[in-house]
């Protein structure tokens, strides 16, 4: 890892949304603070450079996998070493699967992370990856996204590459991810679909209008696991942004170069965040008068899943008196689209409008307490104990006890090892 401050950075979980019901807390000064992670693509990315630069930067391999064992899928070993490329020093990440030549569909692997065991951002993060890739191969092969078969990207390496690299963002605490312009090299690939151009068509319509740059490399720079991953979960696009710098890493590409190291970078850092530079994000709504109680219901689980911060929805009056519902996500401008198109699916809305904003979320940690044996995961702040109500549910209907109860218990069992030391006590 290359820490310029000496300390490595320690893992944790992730920032409340600004979404979320109540009041997000702040850190300790009561700033809006971020953890960010900064990919500088000078030489492009791929799944595994994207996933070795942050192992790079600090993130355990060993809580890596845990996480990603979550998807309850046998077969895959994920494989670190040092390596130097071009004279840096770098990690280099391969995932050693036992099976060859498997194809998958879009649907039967949105359908196994969905319900995966994973952390709630990971499991976002690899959606809304595998969401945007499925739309543009869908658009590339004019078929519906549920019928479209992944063939590179299908395969159990590369699942492991999209989900493990979602993992590592997660072990660093990471909020918010920034990528500088894209690098790409030119000539022709092999692919399932025989010899396409470099950069690939799947590559090219996932960077629309992502800041993206050629060079003369005669090799394909960004593949469409990389160029996924970094549309997917990219804040915004273009130079560092401002950040105190914790620690740098890199992550090897497969080939030396002749004139440049095969490595994708990333910085990660903390930002103080101000109303000048929040984080931008899109309020997408639709007014339905026509939709039932149950079908709103699903379709907020269904924007969640799709990458959506939160969704909610507003009763309204429309005109003539009709009762009627706002359908509301808040979204990432790069999934605007994906969380758009489950809007328009599930609501049979005739039309979407969208409203440009900024949010400022603030830090948490998860926590996980036992009640009556059971475990109840908790976010945490200065200030802030919130227990997670399915945990809590789940162990109210296992014991009889009332969920208040079960909440209270969770809460003060946290607190207990943590509560401040009574000042009057010698």
């Amino acid at each position: 890892m290359h820490d310029p401050t000496g300390t490595e950075p320690g893992t944790g979980a992730g920032a409340f949304d600004a979404g979320d019901s109540g009041t997000a807390p702040g850190g300790a000064s009561g700033g809006l603070e971020a953890t960010l992670a900064w990919f500088n693509c000078f030489c492009g990315v791929a799944g595994d450079m994207a996933l070795g630069a942050l192992v790079d930067a600090g993130a355990d391999p060993d809580a890596v996998r845990d996480i990603v064992a979550g998807l309850g899928v046998p077969g895959w070993e994920l494989v670190t070493e040092a390596t130097l490329r071009g004279g840096i020093s770098a990690t280099d990440v391969k995932v050693q699967v036992a099976e060859s030549g498997v194809v998958r569909t879009a649907a039967n692997i949105l359908g196994l992370v969905a319900g995966a065991d994973l952390p709630e951002r990971v499991r976002g993060r690899a959606l809304a990856t595998f969401g945007a890739l499925a739309t543009v191969e869908a658009e590339l092969h004019g078929r519906p996204v549920e019928q479209v078969h992944f063939h590179e990207v299908g395969g159990l390496d590369a699942i492991i590459d999209i989900v493990g690299t979602c993992a590592a963002l997660e072990v660093l605490d990471v909020d918010e991810v920034h990528v500088a312009p894209i690098a790409q090299g030119q000539g022709m690939i092999r692919s399932a679909h025989g010899h396409l151009p470099i950069p690939a068509p799947a590559t090219v319509e996932l960077l629309r209008g992502a800041p993206t740059f050629g060079t003369d490399v005669p090799h394909e720079l960004t593949t469409p696991t990389g160029a996924a991953l970094m549309a997917a979960l990219a804040s915004g696009f273009g130079p560092m942004p401002p950040m105190t710098v914790g620690s740098v890493g890199y992550g090897a590409g497969d080939r030396e170069l002749q004139d440049r190291p095969n490595v994708t970078q990333v910085v990660i850092g903390r930002s103080e965040a101000t109303l000048a530079t929040g984080q931008g994000v899109q309020l997408l709504e639709t007014n339905v008068d026509d939709v039932t109680g149950e079908t709103l219901a699903y379709t907020v689980e269904a924007l969640l899943l799709a990458g959506a911060h939160d969704a909610w929805i507003t009763p309204v009056v429309m005109k003539k008196g009709r009762p009627a519902h706002v359908v509301s996500a808040l979204v990432d401008p790069a999934l605007a689209a994906t969380v758009a198109d489950v809007m328009l699916a599930e609501t049979g809305s005739l039309g979407i409008r969208a409203t440009t904003l900024q949010r400022w979320p603030r830090s948490r940690e998860q926590a996980e307490v036992h009640v009556d044996g059971l475990p109840v995961r908790l976010k945490v702040a200065p200030g802030r104990v919130k227990v997670e109500h399915d945990d809590a549910a789940a162990v109210a209907a296992a014991t009889g006890r009332p969920l208040r109860e079960v909440i209270e218990l969770a809460a003060a069992a946290w607190q207990r090892p943590h509560a401040a030391p009574d000042p009057a006590v010698d």
